[in-house]
């Protein structure tokens, strides 16, 4: 190849070279004005729509309102068997856990000692009749010879004061008899309320008695129930002004009429027990408030005429006592309730969609729906769903919905409702001591 040829060809290059790179820089620079471009605009925040919250009134009704307490149960007899003589425990005549009668034979103590102790005092009380008799006919001969002065005064008073010492000895006689039949008598020992009775604390055969009224078996009564409870000094002024109210509407003596002829209701349940479904009333209260605790022991009385007895003594309870009607109450779900280190509160959208959040002090629980004593209004829009997507301050979407809620329980009212006077006739006058069963 000459000289030409490749002179031309090294044009060609330097040519194809010059053009490739002034397209490169052509490009850059296109690409660094796309740069400057978008960098001189400004970025703007799109702010995101609100969140979409379900919101209800309160429900407005009229409500029972109460006041709710814990307890236990107390049977309104409980008695401890113990052997009043000593001696050999001979047998026993019941079946321990059932229902005994008021005076059933429980158990009998060798009699045989106070059945002689008996006898002996018995040949005593003759021995001394037998005296008296004596001295009766000779007073009488003496009143004669005294008379005729046969006598002297001195022999006459000393015959008259044998006649008075016979006399004396009998008396006394008489009562060594009466004790001796006492003590043959408490050889059977018997149930002295109606009841349940509990098992046999000493075997048959064993020595009771000797030194200590040996525990033999108890004996507990359980229809009615107590059910024992205290008050604060503020729920005791609410309930004073109702038992105030009530003494006035019936005419009530408080002075000597006991407080359970007001029928005062009050409910309980058991902690199987979703309600309150056993009715009692309010029968005594303690006439002073403890200044330790700041509390006053109140009692309520209960049929407990199921078969068997649904309640027992010892059982803790929870106890709702009525104080009086509400014909406006603020009700509200639960679960539209949360709470901080403020109390509780709920969240509710005012009239701009902006949240806000009220504080408020709970009432009592009706069919899942939380009464609001205070911190809500009737018209005010209270959310109920959607409470993770609201804080206070900010905007919501709110959707209208009805504040509902789930019954907690449908079960019938328990038919063994408390009365005076169905009590007074379970608890033989009003006076559980004497009642027919246990």
């Amino acid at each position: 190849m000459d000289g030409n040829n490749i002179s031309a060809m090294n044009n060609n290059n330097l040519l194809n070279n010059t053009s490739a790179f002034r397209k490169t820089r052509l490009f850059t620079i296109l690409c660094l004005s796309t740069v400057l471009i978008n960098c001189s605009e400004q970025n703007q925040f799109i702010e995101p729509p609100p969140a979409t919250v379900t919101v209800a009134k309160p429900l407005q009704k009229e409500i029972t309102e109460y006041l709710n307490f814990t307890g236990t149960t107390q049977a309104v007899g409980f008695v401890e068997v113990r052997a009043r003589v000593s001696g050999v425990l001979e047998s026993m005549h019941f079946e321990p856990g059932t229902h005994v009668d008021k005076d059933q034979l429980l158990f009998i103590i060798d009699p045989k000692p106070y059945q002689a102790d008996l006898h002996a005092a018995e040949a005593d009380l003759a021995s001394a009749k037998a005296e008296y008799h004596r001295t009766q006919v000779e007073l009488e001969r003496a009143d004669q010879l005294i008379k005729k002065k046969f006598i002297s005064k001195t022999d006459h008073l000393r015959r008259q004061t044998e006649h008075n010492v016979a006399k004396a000895t009998i008396g006394r006689m008489q009562a060594k008899v009466e004790k001796a039949q006492i003590k043959l008598g408490y050889t059977r020992v018997t149930a002295p309320i109606a009841g349940r009775v509990s098992r046999k604390m000493v075997d048959v055969g064993n020595l009771v008695g000797e030194g200590e009224a040996t525990l033999l078996t108890t004996v507990t009564q359980n229809k009615p129930m107590y059910a024992y409870f205290h008050l604060n000094e503020r729920d005791l002024l609410q309930i004073m002004q109702v038992h105030r109210n009530i003494i006035k509407e019936k005419g009530h003596n408080s002075d000597n009429m006991p407080d359970a002829d007001l029928g005062i209701p009050v409910y309980l349940g058991l902690a199987n027990e979703d309600d309150y479904p056993q009715q009692g009333i309010m029968d005594f209260a303690e006439s002073r408030v403890d200044t330790e605790t700041g509390t006053i022991e109140l009692r309520a009385i209960f049929p407990n005429q199921h078969n068997p007895p649904k309640l027992i003594a010892g059982l803790f309870t929870r106890i709702r006592l009525p104080i009086g009607q509400n014909p406006d109450a603020l009700l509200v779900s639960e679960r539209a309730l949360s709470a901080d280190q403020s109390g509780d509160y709920l969240l509710v959208v005012n009239k701009d969609n902006i949240v806000e959040k009220r504080n408020v002090i709970k009432g009592q629980v009706i069919d899942s729906l939380m009464a609001i004593e205070k911190g809500i209004q009737a018209d005010d829009r209270v959310i109920i769903n959607g409470l993770q997507r609201a804080r206070p301050g900010v905007k919501v979407n709110p959707e209208k919905a009805e504040m509902t809620g789930e019954p907690t329980s449908n079960k019938p009212p328990d038919k063994h409702q408390a009365t005076p006077e169905n009590l007074q006739k379970n608890t033989g006058n009003g006076h559980p001591e004497t009642a027919d069963k246990g």
